[in-house]
């Protein structure tokens, strides 16, 4: 334990006997409060202050009567305190239970991390949502976080301070406000965490049960006034709370990220979940969307897969080449499933669909049509790298295949060239693309979140066409991903419906940079995009949960069972989990087996087992209408886009995405279609 953390861990002089000189102790650095309510009242908070009791406990009392003990223990190992509190009611009482830890730092030298919520001072975020733009002190309920932590990290002095919160996490209820003092209706497990300016000092700010400052986050882009929650304790009772605090040093920010990364798997160990569903299985029932989704009634055809209701899952007359839509790859993966389970009817419509986007497809500039809704005889005249980059992978993809199989498409490869052409036209001298353009090349959004998304696609061009230019043209993406995203652990904007700091942002970041090294000729090179993917890779894994969030009775989520480890939180405007994973899983296991690193494998097996949970058929739809239309929004806290709210999902989903996202997880061999000589 380095020397900061033994003065921050010394009992106070007043102390009357000799203790450890590694046990954590409150009154000079850290302060305590207990708020009661009387119902019909506004709650009183009572400041407590630190009695010892012991070697290693206090009683925290206050300077009035109160009707509850408070006893504190604290213990340290390897490092590492556990501070315990156990709160006993003396009469019946409603109570929030507060803590806060001064780390020392200068706030305005710090950045700030709750994983998979906030990132630095989330300034990538608009005023809407939770970013430094609206505090620069917020505290949040615990099932908004992949791990219940905050971390305040000093980029002065590299140091950084961790609180965790540790406990069985069995129990949620829900309230009748989402509000102002709000009681609970039962038990819950939920608490809080955070940080706070308190008089220039960054403070780790944490408590139970949960306590949302200075505004709570509602709905999409939506903040709403502070709430705290207040839990009944009988007379008699007890609770007993548990966090663990750490403190340590990164050379930067993306260092204190891997670290904290580190340390979280091996407090939660999480453990892959336990369920029927094997790959063969998985695409057997994924496989009916391909099925049932299949609309032929345009010009274009495709498999419905955006804006449907998850009560019906009627296909509607939007076709999307990409993002949440993903028809090409939709098309590729039923063509290659077709074939390989001697599925003719399967084969049929991938033609339809690739057969119809060669005659109707793209604009007169030869971009894809990205967006093309028949119902309202309208499309999306604004194009993105993203979709379009998503559509010539799934389409170099299907090149490569029927090559393989003997078949070729030159009109394809013309159409594919001839876009290639028009993109490579839109990259600047740093390497980035803009995120959003125009037919005629002008640019709409010159934002360059989203430039890794176009890598893979050059990578894959460069392989099929043996042209060095697209290699090239992806190797200048990568300079600017390691100047401007990686070096400055600054990853946003790669979805396209948010403006914020997001996890697909690090997930193309890596995928890109894995695409590089393995297809990159030199050794140098090779080590470098495997380096930089490593790096970026923990950033992506930091929004994948680790813990189960619980339910409260009633929540469909909650009532079927769902373990919320491995699933991934989206983004800061998006407060919801999904299963964007596509080959991440695959590039785990790659780098596990690169850097010698067990825990990427293991928690890309807690992944891919518990991104199965929800896999409707009949019996067990969890409330999908259809068989294999995986669900999309999986409302995991106290956020919605505007229906049903924690425990279910929202009315609209796009299930395009999400049977395309598993499928590729399930199909990790899929790269090898383009490894051996060009």
């Amino acid at each position: 334990m380095n020397m900061k953390l033994n003065a921050f861990l010394l009992l106070s002089l007043w102390m009357p006997f000799a203790v450890s000189a590694a046990l954590f102790s409150y009154p000079k650095n850290s302060s305590a409060s207990i708020s009661l309510k009387v119902p019909g009242n506004p709650a009183i908070i009572y400041p407590l202050t630190a009695e010892p009791t012991g070697e290693n406990g206090h009683s925290l009392v206050s300077t009035e009567n109160i009707p509850v003990h408070i006893s504190r223990e604290v213990t340290e190992n390897n490092g590492k305190i556990q501070v315990t509190t156990t709160i006993t009611a003396l009469e019946d009482i409603y109570f929030n239970y507060a803590q806060e830890i001064r780390t020392g730092f200068p706030h305005h030298d710090c950045q700030f991390y709750m994983p998979g919520f906030w990132y630095r001072r989330n300034l990538r975020s608009p005023k809407e949502a939770p970013s430094f733009h609206t505090s620069d002190s917020w505290t949040v309920r615990e099932d908004r976080l992949s791990v219940p932590l905050t971390g305040i990290f000093n980029e002065k002095t590299g140091d950084y301070m961790t609180v965790t919160r540790i406990d069985n996490f069995k129990y949620d209820a829900l309230t009748t406000h989402k509000e102002g003092e709000v009681i609970v209706s039962g038990t819950t497990s939920i608490g809080y965490t955070g940080f706070k300016n308190k008089n220039n000092t960054a403070t780790l700010s944490f408590g139970f049960p949960y306590h949302e400052t200075p505004e709570t986050y509602i709905r999409k882009l939506t903040l709403a006034p502070e709430v705290k929650a207040f839990q009944s304790l009988k007379k008699g009772e007890s609770i007993q709370l548990t966090w663990e605090i750490t403190e340590n040093n990164g050379k930067d920010f993306s260092d204190f990220v891997k670290q904290v990364w580190v340390y979280s798997y091996d407090l939660y160990k999480p453990q892959v979940v336990s369920t029927p569903y094997t790959p063969e299985i998985m695409k057997r029932v994924l496989s009916n969307f391909f099925t049932e989704s299949f609309v032929d009634t345009h010009s274009l055809k495709y498999m419905s897969a955006v804006h449907m209701r998850t009560d019906d899952c009627k296909s509607t007359g939007i076709a999307e080449v990409g993002f949440i839509g993903r028809a090409l790859l939709n098309a590729f993966n039923a063509m290659e499933y077709g074939t390989q389970e001697n599925r003719p009817e399967l084969i049929e419509k991938s033609r339809l669909v690739f057969d119809s986007y060669l005659q109707n497809g793209f604009t007169s500039s030869g971009f894809f049509r990205e967006v093309v809704d028949f119902d309202k005889g309208d499309e999306e005249r604004n194009l993105s790298i993203r979709r379009q980059s998503e559509g010539l992978y799934a389409v170099l993809y299907y090149l490569q295949y029927e090559k393989k199989q003997g078949r070729k498409h030159p009109e394809w490869e013309a159409k594919v060239k001839s876009m290639l052409e028009e993109i490579l036209k839109l990259q600047k001298e740093d390497g980035s693309f803009p995120r959003k353009f125009r037919d005629d090349l002008s640019v709409v959004n010159n934002s360059a979140g989203s430039t890794p998304s176009a890598t893979p696609m050059l990578v894959l061009a460069s392989r099929y066409f043996n042209d060095n230019r697209y290699l090239k043209a992806a190797k200048k993406t990568a300079v600017y991903l390691e100047k401007e995203i990686i070096s400055k652990a600054d990853y946003f904007s790669s979805t396209l419906d948010a403006n914020c700091e997001d996890k697909e942002a690090s997930f193309y970041a890596t995928t890109a940079l894995y695409h590089l090294s393995l297809f990159t000729t030199g050794n140098k090179e090779k080590e470098h995009y495997s380096n930089l993917a490593k790096q970026s890779a923990y950033f992506c894994l930091s929004w994948y949960y680790m813990w189960d969030v619980p339910f409260a009775p009633g929540q469909m989520l909650g009532e079927v069972g769902l373990k919320t480890r491995g699933w991934g939180n989206v983004s800061v405007e998006n407060n919801h989990i999904d299963v964007y994973i596509f080959d991440f899983a695959t590039i785990l296991d790659w780098l596990a087996e690169k850097y010698n690193e067990p825990r990427f494998s293991g928690f890309s097996e807690v992944i891919r087992t518990s991104m199965t949970q929800l896999l409707p058929y009949e019996g067990h739809l969890c409330d999908i209408a259809k068989t294999g239309y995986y669900p999309e929004v999986v409302q995991h806290t106290n956020w919605d886009y505007g229906k049903n709210g924690k425990g279910f999902y929202n009315d609209v989903f796009a299930p395009g995405w999400t049977v395309a996202s598993l499928w590729e997880m399930f199909t990790p061999e899929r790269i090898k279609l383009f490894e051996g000589k060009k």
